[in-house]
C-alpha cells in the first residue's frame, strides 16, 4: 500500500495547494472538478447533499472560493492524513485540517477540524465520491467569522 498511500498523499497535497491558491485569487476550477466523481455525496450535520460534477458544479466553485475569502480565510493546511484501505479500489482518508482566518478586527485565529473523504481509483487517478464534515457554520459563528 506504500505506492497507493503516496499517491493519495500527493492527491491531497495538490488539493490543499489548489484551495490555498484559490483563496488567494488563483483558481484551478479544472483541478477541483477533476478531483470529484461524476456524482458525489456530502454528509454533514445539515444532512446529505447529492452533487453532480457538471456545469453547475463548475459555476459554484468560484462562489465557494469567494465566500472563503470574504470570511477571512488565509490558509488551509493538512496537519495529519490517515489513510485506510477499504478494498483494492476504495480508500478512506481522514484529513485533519489546520486553518487560519483573519477576523474583521485583524486578529488571526486558527481552527482545526477533520473531514473524512472516500476515494475511488479511476483510470489511475483518485476521485472523491463522498466526504463527511462537521458543523462548519457553527464553528465559524463561534469564532466570530460569520453572524
Amino acid at each position: 500500500m506504500t505506492n497507493t498511500s503516496e499517491s493519495i498523499r500527493n492527491f491531497f497535497s495538490a488539493y490543499e495547494a489548489r484551495f490555498n491558491d484559490a483563496i488567494h485569487g488563483k483558481e484551478d476550477i479544472d483541478g477541483t472538478v477533476n478531483s470529484f466523481e461524476t456524482c458525489f455525496l456530502e454528509a454533514s450535520p445539515g444532512g446529505i447533499n447529492c452533487g453532480k460534477n457538471d456545469e453547475s458544479f463548475r459555476e459554484v466553485i468560484p462562489k465557494g472560493n469567494s465566500y472563503y475569502r470574504s470570511i477571512g480565510t488565509k490558509s488551509m493546511r493538512i496537519s495529519n492524513l490517515d489513510i485506510q484501505k477499504l478494498d483494492d479500489l476504495h480508500f478512506m482518508a481522514k484529513v485533519h485540517w489546520d486553518s487560519s482566518y483573519e477576523r474583521k478586527d485583524k486578529t488571526i485565529i486558527n481552527i482545526e477540524f477533520d473531514v473524512i473523504y472516500f476515494l475511488r481509483a479511476k483510470n489511475i487517478e483518485w476521485k472523491i465520491f463522498l466526504y463527511i464534515t462537521g458543523d462548519e457554520q457553527k464553528v465559524l459563528k463561534e469564532n466570530g467569522l460569520i453572524e
